[in-house]
């Protein structure tokens, strides 16, 4: 039987490129032995997770998305629940399109991203579950993340670590401690945090020296606990991580685990939600866990 791939396709994404390479990747799919077809996703929530869970109910082989972090992250959650999962490719046309730079994939081209297809190289790859959602990148709450992910991308490509001061300037009055409870393998922290994050792969906002020991298929989270608010210690923190020396201060737990589970210990502040950020936006409140699933869908990758 002939293999069936569908992409998937935010037609808002790159400045609407994706609406201008669909035959082009389409005829890609078709080269690689596969009878394609597309999608576009709608204004519908979650559009792209709904269409990616039917057609991996179906069978298809094989989804390509193509769009930002978020949009990929909506196909892995269509997908991730299902007994047999099909491979995935990736078409990076958002902002900052992290996962796409850890897999290698052409981040400014998209004919040449899609046919990766073509060249047949795969990984299996981790992917995280928080509560009942799924994330492939980074988990993160507290305080400091609206810091790390509020920076808008033109800033970013334009100002590189300057970005991160002018938007600190605007959110330090804002960041405060949360008391929380971390079990994770190695131990149990409680204490006073401003942020955690925890990552499948080396790539966050663009910075890539983050999680400098992360690996992608072996069934561990980097945990990384920032215990300070501080203002002047986030700014040190923030230029140690540019070459991964942050990992070693001692405001910083940096370990791996399969696993985490986080709770709330400051019983003042129970009305107050603590979001959860899941591949740059929220996925739940605390309190939540969190479980690695190894290896758990294949990617096709640089």
């Amino acid at each position: 039987m002939t293999k069936r791939a569908r992409l998937i396709y935010n037609p808002v994404s790159g400045h609407e490129q994706n609406i201008r390479n669909v035959a082009s990747i389409l005829d890609i799919l078709e080269q690689a032995g596969y009878e394609a077809s597309a999608f576009r996703t709608t204004a519908e929530p979650f559009s792209a997770q709904k269409e990616a869970n039917r057609v991996g109910k179906d069978g298809f082989e094989l989804i390509v998305g193509a769009g930002g972090d978020g949009t990929i992250n909506e196909i892995v959650n269509g997908i991730a629940p299902l007994d047999h999962r099909p491979q995935m490719a990736v078409i990076p046309s958002g902002t900052t399109n992290d996962f796409a730079r850890a897999l290698k994939i052409p981040r400014d081209d998209l004919v040449a991203a899609a046919k990766l297809v073509l060249q047949g190289k795969t990984r299996k790859m981790d992917i995280g579950k928080a509560g009942d959602k799924y994330f492939m990148n980074i988990a993160a709450s507290g305080s400091l993340t609206e810091l790390t992910y509020g920076v808008p991308s033109e800033w970013k490509s334009i100002l590189g670590y300057t970005a991160y001061l002018l938007k600190g300037a605007e959110m330090f009055p804002k960041i405060s401690n949360n008391k929380m409870r971390l079990t994770y393998d190695k131990g149990v922290y409680e204490g006073d945090l401003s942020m955690f994050f925890l990552g499948m792969t080396n790539s966050i906002g663009g910075w890539e020296q983050v999680m400098p020991d992360a690996q992608l298929s072996d069934g561990l989270f980097q945990l990384i606990v920032v215990k300070t608010s501080n203002p002047i210690d986030i700014l040190r923190l923030m230029a140690m991580a540019i070459n991964g020396n942050h990992v070693k201060d001692p405001n910083i737990i940096y370990t791996k685990t399969r696993s985490l589970k986080v709770e709330l210990l400051d019983t003042s502040h129970s009305k107050k939600k603590i979001a959860v950020n899941l591949d740059g936006d929220i996925g739940g409140y605390l309190p939540m866990s969190f479980t690695n699933l190894q290896q758990h869908i294949e990617f096709f990758v640089g």
